[in-house]
């Protein structure tokens, strides 16, 4: 997949609009049927939040949807998922994942495969370069998300 493709290139507009409003690079977008149902990107900052990685902001700004629904999405997020967005896509029922990279943050991809998910790891260089970049500049913030 191109990192050209227009539902990475959405997660990665939502992960620069999370970055200007002070916070964390990370997007995502939940697509149904090739219509973006989701966005989102990490707010944890932005509103005091402990949840709000960019997997779980697109899925709360989905709103509620049925199961059949969820097994027919795609979930593009910027970052590897972690523990708690790995979760959310394994309760939903969420089949496929497009990861725009793993290289700055390696998260739960085995346990999502070991569970029936589609993965595919892209290794975006424009997501890579935002994350260093965020990461040499802001250790300690990158730090409390991740839970370190």
């Amino acid at each position: 997949m191109p990192a050209t493709d227009p539902f990475l290139q959405a997660a990665i507009q939502e992960a620069r609009l999370g970055l200007e409003e002070g916070g964390i690079p990370i997007g995502s977008v939940l697509v149904h049927r090739d219509k973006i149902i989701g966005h989102g990107h990490n707010r944890r900052v932005q509103k005091g939040s402990a949840i709000l990685h960019g997997e779980m902001d697109a899925l709360e700004n989905a709103g509620r949807q049925s199961a059949a629904v969820y097994r027919e999405c795609v979930l593009y997020t910027t970052l590897s998922p972690c523990s708690m967005c790995s979760g959310a896509i394994l309760l939903y029922g969420i089949r496929r994942v497009i990861i725009g990279e793993n290289r700055t943050f390696m998260g739960e991809e085995e346990l999502l495969r070991a569970r029936g998910i589609s993965i595919e790891v892209v290794q975006s260089e424009e997501c890579i370069r935002m994350m260093e970049e965020f990461i040499r500049k802001n250790p300690k913030l990158w730090n409390e998300d991740i839970g370190v």
